[in-house]
């Protein structure tokens, strides 16, 4: 895995909120960016990636990931993998929704 680049975020990239179990014996934000290396290549790569990392009430982190990057850390069982409810909302077919 040396030779490979780094699977970085692109255009093609939307916020995921990805919920793990609460690590033990490590602190979060490394275990929430030694996950995200796995899928993309690298630790400068998931650093890059990592938008926010939850300690407390949850525990997870929101990172920018390709439909790739998502489908390959989806087959991480031990992970909850959800859109950001931002880049759903800004999509076209939200404007269907009524609000009351």
């Amino acid at each position: 895995m040396a030779d490979e680049a780094p699977k970085s975020a692109d255009s093609s990239s939307a916020v995921h909120i990805i919920y793990t179990e609460k690590p033990q014996g490590e602190e979060p934000e490394a275990f929430h960016i030694r996950t995200l290396a796995s899928v993309l290549g690298s630790e400068d790569a998931a650093k890059e990636a990592l938008l926010y990392s939850y300690k407390n009430a949850a525990s997870g982190f929101s990172a920018k990931l390709t439909p790739e990057q998502v489908a390959e850390i989806s087959n991480n069982d031990s992970l909850i993998i959800e859109e950001s409810l931002s880049n759903v909302m800004s999509r076209p077919s939200a404007a269907q929704f009524t609000y009351i």
